[in-house]
C-alpha cells in the first residue's frame, strides 16, 4: 500500500436512525484535501459548524463517544471513524443533518459498503504517521482498564474482554493488519447486557434501538412476563433466550463477536489521535471512557517527549511539497541566507524541511576552516525559516506578511553538523496562532540523530507596501 494520504473520489451518503436520539439522520462522506483529517459538519445548524474528530473535543463517553465544539455536538462517532480508519483513509468531511450518526446494524460494515463505490483517491502528500518508538502504558484502577501501545511496523490491535459473565466468559480478538479490518472486524455489532438494556429503555436512552443493531446478552433469569414486555417494546412477535445466553434478536457472526466489536471501538476511538498509527495496541477491558483517557494520556506524553518520537523520514526520491522555487515565493531570503532546500511535509500543525550542507557554503571559509562545522546560529536560522513556511502557509495571503523572530528558548546543540550532512528539520505548532504570534517546537536531525532542538517564537506582521 502507498504511504500517501487518501480520500474518496465522490461524495456518498447513508441514512438511518440514531441509536440514542431515535432521530432520522442523513450522513454524507465528502472528499477532503490533504492534511484535512476527519471532520464532522452539522449542516442542520446555523453556520454549518465543523467539529474535528480529535480527542480534544470529546465531551461524553457514557453510551458512545460524543464530540462537541461550541454549540455543535455529534453523538456515537466511533463506528463511523472505525470504518474510515479500516479503509485507510485520511481526509474526509462528514456532513450530518442531525446530532448523531446512523447506527445502521450496530457495526461499521454498512459505512464501508457505502464508501467503497466512491473509490479511493491517492493524494499528493505523505501520510503523517504516529509512529510509536517506545512502550506507553495506561491503567485506570477504578475501571480496571489497561491499554498498552508498543513499537510495531504497522497498526496491530489485540483486545481482551472479561465482564465476569458466565455467558460471555473471557474473550479476546486480534487484528494483525488494518487492511484486514473489513473482513475480520467491520461487521461485528455492538452488544448490551439485558440489565443495561432494561435500564436504557426505562430512561428512554435508546430510542433508535430495534434489536436489529445490537446483540443482547442475557445475564439474569428472565420470566415470560419480562420477555413479553421486551417483545412489545421492540415490536417483535415473541422473545426467547437461546441456550448460549443470547436473546433471539440476531445470529452471532463470530463466536467472539463481542470482543471483536470492542476492538472495532478501539479503532474508532483511537482515530481521535488524528493520525494513522504504527504501533501494537494491547487493550484489556477497553471501553469508550478508557479509550479516550488513553488517547489523552498518550497525546500528553508525546508532547512532553517530542524528541523521542516521530523522527521524520527523508526520501530524496519523493516529490517535495515545496521545491526551492516555491519556498522563495514564501520567504524573502536569498543566497547566501536562504537555508532551506525543500519542504517534504506540511500540515496545519507541522512542517518538515531539508537542507543539504555543502562545503561550498561561504561560512565555512572562516568558521573552523580546518575543521568545518556549521555555526549553531545558522542551524537555528534554517530551523526558523522552515517554521516560517508553516506559519505563512496558514495565512490567506502568505506573501503579504513578514515573519520576525521574537524569542529562542531552550536551544540545545547536541551534535555537530558538517559538510555532507543532510539536515532534516521538523517544527510543530505548540498552540494555535493568535494575534500573529507563532510558537513552535523545532528539531533538527541528521539521520536518526537529534542534533539541534529549540523553542521558537515568531510574529507575522502585515506588509504595508
Amino acid at each position: 500500500m502507498t504511504d500517501n494520504q487518501r480520500t474518496i473520489g465522490v461524495p456518498v451518503s447513508i441514512s438511518g436512525v440514531g441509536l440514542h436520539t431515535g432521530a432520522q439522520v442523513k450522513m454524507t462522506f465528502r472528499p477532503a484535501p490533504v492534511n484535512h483529517g476527519f471532520v464532522f459538519k452539522r449542516i442542520d445548524l446555523e453556520g454549518n459548524p465543523e467539529i474535528p474528530a480529535l480527542v480534544d473535543y470529546v465531551v461524553d463517553t457514557s453510551r458512545g463517544t460524543t464530540l462537541q465544539k461550541g454549540a455543535a455536538k455529534v453523538h456515537t462517532v466511533e463506528h463511523t471513524l472505525a470504518a474510515l480508519v479500516g479503509m485507510q483513509l485520511d481526509n474526509i468531511l462528514i456532513e450530518l443533518d442531525g446530532a448523531e450518526t446512523p447506527i445502521a446494524d450496530g457495526s461499521s460494515i454498512e459505512f464501508i459498503k457505502v464508501l467503497e463505490p466512491a473509490g479511493i483517491v491517492e493524494q499528493d502528500a505523505p501520510r503523517n504517521y504516529l509512529e510509536i518508538t517506545e512502550n506507553f502504558h495506561f491503567y485506570d484502577p477504578e475501571k480496571d482498564v489497561e491499554i498498552t501501545i508498543l513499537p510495531y511496523e504497522r497498526y496491530r490491535i489485540s483486545v481482551l474482554v472479561d465482564y465476569d459473565s458466565p455467558v460471555l466468559g473471557t474473550q479476546h480478538a486480534t487484528l494483525n493488519h488494518i487492511k484486514d479490518f473489513k473482513e475480520e472486524i467491520a461487521a461485528c455489532r455492538t452488544f448490551s447486557f439485558l440489565h443495561e438494556l432494561q435500564m436504557l429503555l426505562d430512561n428512554n436512552l435508546i430510542r433508535g434501538g430495534d434489536l436489529n443493531n445490537a446483540i443482547v446478552v442475557v445475564d439474569k433469569i428472565v420470566n415470560e412476563k419480562e420477555l413479553a414486555e421486551l417483545a412489545k417494546a421492540f415490536n417483535k412477535p415473541h422473545m426467547e433466550v437461546r441456550r448460549e445466553g443470547i436473546l433471539n434478536n440476531v445470529e452471532l457472526r463470530f463466536v467472539n463477536e463481542p470482543a471483536r466489536h470492542k476492538l472495532l471501538d478501539v479503532v474508532g476511538d483511537l482515530a481521535l489521535l488524528g493520525r494513522p498509527i504504527k504501533g501494537h495496541v494491547i487493550a484489556s477491558k477497553p471501553g469508550h471512557a478508557g479509550n479516550v483517557d488513553f488517547c489523552k494520556n498518550l497525546k500528553n506524553s508525546l508532547k512532553k517527549k517530542p524528541a523521542k518520537y516521530d523522527i521524520p523520514r527523508y526520501d530524496p526520491d519523493a516529490e517535495p511539497v515545496f521545491d526551492v522555487n516555491k519556498i522563495m515565493e514564501f520567504l524573502p531570503h536569498r543566497y547566501p541566507f536562504l537555508l532551506v532546500d525543500k519542504i517534504t511535509e506540511l500540515s496545519d500543525t507541522h512542517v518538515v524541511g531539508v537542507k543539504n550542507v555543502s562545503m561550498n557554503e561561504p561560512h565555512f571559509i572562516g568558521h573552523f576552516p580546518n575543521n568545518p562545522v556549521m555555526p549553531g546560529v545558522l542551524s537555528i536560522e534554517a530551523m526558523a525559516q522552515t517554521g516560517g513556511i508553516l506559519c505563512l502557509s496558514l495565512m490567506d495571503d502568505p506573501g503579504g506578511y513578514w515573519t520576525y523572530f521574537l524569542k529562542i528558548d531552550n536551544a540545545k546543540f547536541k551534535d555537530k553538523i558538517v559538510p555532507g550532512d543532510t539536515l532534516v528539520f521538523k517544527l510543530v505548532l505548540k498552540e494555535p496562532i493568535r494575534r500573529g504570534i507563532c510558537q513552535m517546537y523545532g528539531q533538527a536531525f541528521v539521520g536518526t540523530r537529534l542534533v539541534v532542538e529549540a523553542d521558537l517564537m515568531a510574529q507575522l506582521v502585515k506588509k504595508t507596501n
